[in-house]
């Protein structure tokens, strides 16, 4: 045996088999297989939150905005610029 086929035969060694051949294989149809109802509820499911996510986090970040505003306004009215 040369060195490049026992390197060869080492290398598909490390390799499983793809096929089982005591597991006879299943005949299935690419097309008619779907997530069904349950699938549809559990992505439903995920979009919502994502939304209701959304929608807090441009609420919480509008609350700080017009806070910082305020802030900034009453720290402006407390020290008026010097020299006026």
């Amino acid at each position: 045996m040369s060195k490049g086929r026992g390197v060869t035969v080492w290398l598909a060694s490390l390799v499983p088999f793809a096929v089982d051949p005591l597991i006879p294989a299943i005949e299935v149809d690419p097309n008619s297989v779907t997530p069904g109802a349950i699938g549809f509820v559990v992505t439903f499911a995920i979009a919502a939150a994502v939304v209701g996510l959304i929608f807090d986090m441009v609420r919480r970040v509008r609350r700080v905005r017009y806070r910082s505003e305020i802030n900034e306004k009453l720290d402006a009215e407390a020290n008026p610029p010097v020299g006026d």
